[in-house]
């Protein structure tokens, strides 16, 4: 495989990473600051950004940039880092 096509492949990754940990950090404010999990407009938040982190991953695999099983870890790892957070949101209460 030529290197400019890793580099691709390994960007590709980073950038849906970071995509990742944005959604996070941005949940986690919201959580500390704004309102709580069970309110409509955290729901509709958390729902539009992993509707289009699910978007670019698919967009991602369809290019051929990463596999269907690293994106569907990325949001796993997205999914489980999110309950953890909203867990430890709910025991502060």
């Amino acid at each position: 495989m030529p290197e400019v096509t890793i580099n691709h492949r390994e960007n590709a990754y980073a950038l849906l990473k970071a995509d990742a940990d944005k959604i996070l950090r941005l949940i986690e404010v919201q959580i500390q600051n704004l309102t709580m999990p069970q309110c409509p407009v955290y729901e509709d938040v958390l729902d539009t950004q992993m509707f289009g982190l699910s978007r670019e991953i698919d967009f991602a695999v369809r290019l051929q940039l990463i596999s269907e099983n690293e994106g569907k870890a990325l949001l796993d790892n997205l999914e489980k880092r999110l309950n953890i957070l909203h867990e430890a949101s709910q025991t502060s209460l």
